[in-house]
């Protein structure tokens, strides 16, 4: 099996590993987070360093997971990873429905309870979140985040680095531009 390393220790960084440790498709190895010092652990599993170790992986991992919530971050360290040569992940929670007429781009995660419908079209680096819904032929642009609950008609399209927080809706086919935020609850366009 191959061997996985996770960026990213929060909550998100912990529910992505749980997400790969249910489908056992990759052997997971350990952490790196600039904001946790080296030694600690998350379960069994050690946080080897910081971020400045990506050039060390090579030897010891097969393929990372950027595990941040933020866009901007996420999109950042992304870059970082694909610089040193690393490939990236994918994972796509086992409670999740994606339709086999979806794409699901490089070091994106489909939370637990998430739908994605047929045709939906979804960039590097998206986080769709525990129950939120993209239907059909919906586009979902790189490094974009859907919060919990958050839902997308259908033909409609999230920009990249946008965010959809918890319960947030898109009408059918209407755009969010880049680097919006939503506000929780909030409906665009006439559902």
């Amino acid at each position: 099996m191959q061997r996985l390393l996770i960026i990213g220790t929060g909550g998100h960084g912990r529910s992505v590993a749980e997400a790969f440790l249910q489908r056992g498709d990759y052997v997971l190895v350990g952490f790196l987070d600039d904001a946790v010092e080296s030694g600690q652990h998350v379960w069994d599993w050690p946080v080897l360093g910081t971020t400045a170790a990506l050039t060390a992986c090579r030897d010891w991992t097969d393929a990372v997971f950027v595990a941040i919530g933020n866009n901007k971050l996420r999109e950042t360290l992304y870059t970082r990873v694909k610089a040193q040569g690393l490939r990236l992940a994918t994972v796509i929670h086992p409670a999740a429905v994606v339709s086999p007429r979806a794409v699901v781009g490089e070091g994106s995660a489909i939370m637990a309870g998430a739908v994605v419908g047929t045709g939906a079209r979804l960039g590097e680096g998206v986080i769709v979140n525990c129950g939120a819904v993209i239907d059909h032929d919906c586009t979902v642009e790189p490094f974009a985040h859907l919060g919990v609950n958050a839902g997308m008609a259908g033909n409609s399209v999230l920009g990249r680095r946008a965010l959809m927080p918890v319960g947030s809706m898109l009408a059918p086919g209407v755009r969010i531009d880049a680097d919006r935020v939503l506000h929780p609850g909030e409906t665009v366009g006439a559902l």
